[in-house]
């Protein structure tokens, strides 16, 4: 067995797929990943690669060369000859390195927490009323440190998503976008009465916003109205429409979401902007 590093370029990667033999499935997803990572320049060359067995036939690297057709570029691959066709059977068993994983190695608190309100933010900036799931929400691991590095502020924000969740279980990922995008867009705002109201519920009028959304989280988590679990965009849908009624002084007795409802915009009016328009007409 020898090894090498080739330049695939994409009509080579064409003519190495015509060898391929029973390999396994080809997921159409992972294929769009890798083509999406290419495409943004982040393929980097590492151990893995493609192989072929001692007859020239591909055992590894189809989901590769695949993405490299599929994005059109050329990209450095380290490339094995002559593998033993017994050991296929031991390829790919490895656990694959999550976006977790790339953060922790980073040095970084909280990762599992913190990679999935970065993915978050991400969809919610780049499409907060596409659904979060699927292969269209698929953050690559690069991407989640570049998102980390525009935003590091959100490593304060998953403390403040750790403690909201276990004080209302909103999901940490929810209340961790929510408070960071609501302070970067209204550093006007005091946050301090809408943290701890939410914390404690203590001392507030039936029709609170911080209340209202207080108690449908809580009485999501215990069953008591139907949810689908976990659901972060749904929890951050709840989140800032109470945030806005609470920053606007308007009383907030039910919360529920339409079908096709749009995530909210932060707004920008206040109570003493709505209480001075009262009193000039």
């Amino acid at each position: 067995m020898h090894t090498e590093v080739r330049t695939v370029t994409p009509e080579l990667a064409r003519q190495w797929l015509n060898t391929n033999s029973n390999n396994r499935p080809l997921s159409r997803q992972t294929v769009t990943q890798l083509a999406r990572a290419i495409e943004r320049g982040e393929w980097k060359l590492t151990h893995q690669g493609i192989a072929f067995d001692e007859n020239g036939q591909l055992v590894d690297g189809q989901h590769r060369l695949e993405a490299v057709v599929k994005a059109g570029l050329p990209v450095e691959v380290l490339v094995a000859h002559g593998v033993p066709r017994a050991a296929f059977t031991v390829m790919d068993t490895g656990r694959k390195r999550t976006g977790r994983d790339a953060l922790s190695l980073a040095g970084e608190t909280n990762s599992n927490h913190l990679a999935a309100a970065l993915r978050g933010l991400q969809l919610y900036l780049t499409t907060p009323d596409a659904h979060w799931s699927g292969g269209s929400a698929l953050i690559s691991n690069d991407q989640l440190l570049t998102i980390l590095d525009e935003h590091p502020d959100m490593r304060e924000s998953i403390n403040r998503g750790m403690a909201l969740h276990k004080a209302t279980r909103l999901t940490v990922t929810a209340a961790a976008i929510g408070w960071y995008i609501t302070v970067r867009e209204r550093p006007d705002v005091d946050q301090a009465p809408w943290f701890d109201g939410l914390v404690s519920g203590a001392g507030l009028s039936e029709a609170d916003p911080r209340l209202t959304l207080r108690n449908t989280m809580l009485g999501m988590a215990a069953g008591k109205r139907h949810r689908r679990k976990d659901d972060s965009r749904e929890h951050l849908l709840y989140y800032l429409k109470s945030w806005n009624a609470w920053v606007e002084g308007r009383s907030l007795k039910l919360l529920r979401r339409s079908p096709g409802e749009k995530m909210p915009k932060i707004t920008k009016r206040s109570f003493t902007e709505q209480t001075l328009d009262a009193d000039v007409s």
